[in-house]
């Protein structure tokens, strides 16, 4: 594998553990561990932890897969690996 293969993989890698790490914080921590403690706010009537644990959390990874393309795509154009026909 040269050089600039490398830097793209580790770049990749960087960015999936990134987005793997904030995935497992939102559901495991806001909705198991830190739930009680969160659910002492409320927003629009709701307990924080009880949001996280029902809608939050697939809020999150819906913007997480948006937040991936975007960061991807960018990373494609940067080691000219991408597809489009530009």
């Amino acid at each position: 594998m040269d050089e600039q293969s490398a830097a793209y993989w580790k770049r990749n890698v960087k960015l999936v553990a990134t987005l793997t790490v904030i995935w497992f914080i939102v559901s495991y921590g806001f909705g198991i561990l830190f739930v009680d403690a969160l659910n002492s706010i409320e927003i629009a009537g709701f307990q924080l932890g009880f949001w996280f644990a029902q809608q939050g959390s697939i809020y999150v990874f819906v913007a997480l897969i948006f937040v991936y393309v975007s960061k991807m795509n960018k990373l494609d154009r940067e080691f000219d690996v991408h597809e489009d026909d530009d």
